[in-house]
């Protein structure tokens, strides 16, 4: 991959509160629409950011309670990439032990959910996920 500078660049710390992955979901549809991304990107795009914040907001425990999000447009004449990097402070995780969800069984499950890591990943181009003590970090990208 040709090296890509930083076209533009928005950051949002944003409160762990209910609906506040919209406001997320904005930002990344004003920069995705910018990259003149298809309408579908957009929307792949979109769900890949809602997931990723439900995820934080859910299983952070964060003792700040906070989210900080990173959108970068990265590009040499012309927009290629949409990088979102989502951060918390919570406890983290062992990403490699996440089992991916079986449809018979979530079908018959009272729980339904689970899904997010799988979606995310299924709609981003790259999906990189850090965890440890110190919280979370999940970098994803999607080409225009």
């Amino acid at each position: 991959m040709v090296d890509s500078t930083v076209m533009r660049e928005v950051t949002l710390t944003l409160p762990m509160l209910p609906d506040m992955e919209i406001a997320a979901s904005k930002t990344a549809t004003a920069l995705a629409e910018f990259m003149e991304m298809s309408s579908d990107k957009i929307d792949e795009v979109r769900m890949a950011v809602v997931e990723a914040c439900i995820n934080s907001f859910e299983h952070s425990q964060a003792d700040d309670r906070k989210v900080e999000i990173r959108f970068v447009v990265l590009g040499n004449d012309d927009p290629e990439r949409l990088q979102i990097t989502i951060k918390d402070s919570g406890v983290g995780f062992a990403p490699d032990t996440v089992e991916r969800p079986r449809i018979e069984e979530k079908l018959i499950a009272a729980n339904k959910r689970g899904w997010g890591l799988t979606i995310i990943k299924g709609l981003m181009d790259e999906v990189e996920i850090h965890s440890g003590a110190d919280g979370t970090t999940v970098v994803m990208s999607k080409l225009r």
